[in-house]
C-alpha cells in the first residue's frame, strides 16, 4: 500500500467558468493556469504521483510546455494513471477536498464523483469530493482563488 498527497491553488482571473474535477461550473471569474486550471485534478494527480515517488504534475507538465497550453486535465490524469501502473500500483480510494468561497459546489460534487472515479476506473463509493470555504479568511476568504487537497491510497496491482 502507498498513500499520497496533493495540493494545488490557482488565482481567479477574467472569464465565466472553472473546471473542478472535470465538471464545467458557472462563476464570475476563471483560474488562471497554464493548462484548463482545475485544481481538483492537479491535486489528484500530484497525490498519485507522490504516492509512487514520481515527483509532481510540475515535473511531468511543466507551464513551460507550450504542448500543455489549455490542456484538459483530465488527460494528463489519465497519463499520470498510465504511470501509477507502470509502478505496479493501481488506485484504491481517493479523498479531495475543494476549498473554495465562489462558486457554490455543492450542485456539482456528484458530477465530479462521477467523472473522477470512470477516469480512477473506480466505484463512486471509492472517490470523495468535499467543499468548505475558510469563513471569508486568507486568500480563498477574499475569493482570490481556489484550492484542494487530495489524499491517495493506492496497492500494488494484483500479479
Amino acid at each position: 500500500m502507498r498513500i499520497g498527497h496533493g495540493f494545488d491553488v490557482h488565482a481567479f482571473g477574467a472569464g465565466s467558468e472553472v473546471v473542478l474535477g472535470g465538471v464545467k461550473v458557472p462563476c464570475d471569474a476563471a483560474l488562471v493556469a497554464h493548462s484548463d486550471g482545475d485544481v481538483v485534478i492537479h491535486a489528484l494527480c500530484d497525490a498519485l504521483l507522490g504516492a509512487v515517488a514520481l515527483g509532481d504534475i510540475g515535473k511531468h507538465f511543466p507551464d513551460t510546455d507550450d504542448a500543455y497550453a489549455g490542456a484538459d486535465s483530465r488527460e494528463l490524469l489519465r497519463h499520470v494513471l498510465t504511470l501509477v501502473a507502470g509502478q505496479g500500483f493501481e488506485p484504491v480510494n481517493v479523498d479531495i477536498t475543494v476549498i473554495a468561497q465562489k462558486p457554490r459546489l455543492a450542485p456539482h460534487i456528484d458530477a465530479m464523483k462521477n467523472i473522477l472515479a470512470n477516469d480512477l476506473g473506480l466505484a463512486e463509493n471509492a472517490v470523495n469530493v468535499k467543499a468548505t470555504t475558510t469563513e471569508r479568511l486568507g486568500y480563498v476568504g477574499r475569493e482570490e482563488g481556489i484550492a484542494a487537497h487530495s489524499v491517495v491510497l493506492l496497492a500494488a496491482t494484483p500479479s
